[in-house]
């Protein structure tokens, strides 16, 4: 299992992770399998959609923030439930497959860590998943 560190700089925010997993996968040599990309954070996801137009991450950010406002009928008493219900929808994994050496993403897919309680400095764990003897 690897780490990634990643800096976020605004509460609620989309970044694309595709890079560092792009590094990750060269700087140890991963060739064919599966990138488990996990997040332990209970207000932090992670994420695969559009990444081609910058309209797409700015309009999930603005319509989640209307589905579950900041603030609300919450009892969690660190002001922050919006955050935990919006980790939950997205999800704290995903599992991308790796071929060749190389993410396998549809042409407008990027991964992205989402930030709903920040700015933080977060800890992706990324786990590779051999389908070979390599």
């Amino acid at each position: 299992m690897r780490e990634l560190s990643i800096r976020t700089g605004e509460r609620e925010q989309m970044i694309d992770i595709g890079g560092e997993l792009r590094g990750l996968i060269r700087e140890q040599g991963w060739s064919d399998g599966a990138l488990l990309v996990y997040c332990p954070h209970t207000t932090g996801a992670v994420t695969v959609n559009e990444g081609a137009d910058p309209d797409v991450v700015r309009d999930m950010l603005v319509n989640m923030r209307r589905l579950v406002p900041h603030r609300g009928d919450y009892r969690h008493a660190e002001g922050n439930s919006d955050a935990h219900i919006k980790s939950s929808l997205f999800g704290c994994d995903q599992l991308v497959i790796v071929e060749g050496g190389e993410l396998k993403l549809g042409t407008w897919q990027k991964v992205y860590f989402c930030e709903f309680d920040g700015p933080r400095t977060r800890t992706l764990w990324v786990q590779f998943l051999r389908t070979d003897a390599e």
